[in-house]
C-alpha cells in the first residue's frame, strides 16, 4: 500500500493519507535521473538537504522556505532507480516536486507520552498536514525554477 502512495506521489498523481494539503508543481525535473551523490554536490549549496524520512528504496530533498509557526518546505520526492540509496553510485529518479507545511507548537508539550523523551526534545506537530499558505506558492514555484536551472543547465 505505502508504495502505491509513493508512487502517486511521485508521479503527482496522488497524495498522502488521500486528504493532504500539498500543492504539486509540475517540473521539467520529474522523471530526471541523477546520481545521487551528483545532485546533492549540486544542490545542497542552494538549501536542500535530504530529509530524514528516507530508506533504502526512496526518500526526499527538502528545502525550508519558512519557519515562523510552520515548517513551509518544497519537497522533491526520488526513488532509486539502479541500486539502494546508501550505496556509492546509486542512480536515482526524480518525482514531482511539491509544497508542504507542518504546523508545530512553540514552546513545550505539556503531556508527552515518550520514553526517550531524554533524548528527542522535539514538540509533536500541531498539525503534520497543515493548510499551506497561498502567498508562498509563488516563492516555492520559483525556488522549483531555480532547481530547474541549477539541474538541467
Amino acid at each position: 500500500m505505502i508504495n502505491q502512495v509513493l508512487m502517486g506521489i511521485l508521479k503527482g498523481e496522488a497524495k498522502p493519507g488521500g486528504k493532504s494539503r500539498m500543492i504539486t508543481l509540475p517540473s521539467k525535473v520529474e522523471n530526471q535521473t541523477f546520481l545521487l551523490n551528483d545532485i546533492e554536490k549540486q544542490i545542497k549549496p542552494l538549501g536542500y538537504v535530504i530529509g530524514g524520512n528516507w530508506d533504502y528504496e526512496h526518500g526526499y530533498f527538502d528545502y525550508k522556505m519558512e519557519d515562523n509557526g510552520s515548517y513551509l518546505f518544497v519537497r522533491v520526492p526520488f526513488q532509486a532507480v539502479e541500486g539502494e540509496l546508501d550505496q556509492q553510485g546509486v542512480e536515482v529518479k526524480l518525482g514531482r516536486p511539491f509544497l508542504l507545511s507542518h504546523k508545530y507548537q512553540s514552546g513545550l508539550d505539556d503531556w508527552v507520552d515518550d520514553e526517550s523523551a531524554l533524548v528527542n526534545q522535539f514538540s509533536e506537530p500541531v498539525d503534520k498536514d497543515a493548510p499551506f499558505p497561498k502567498e508562498w506558492i509563488d516563492t516555492g514555484r520559483a525556488h522549483v525554477h531555480e532547481l530547474e536551472e541549477v539541474l538541467l543547465r
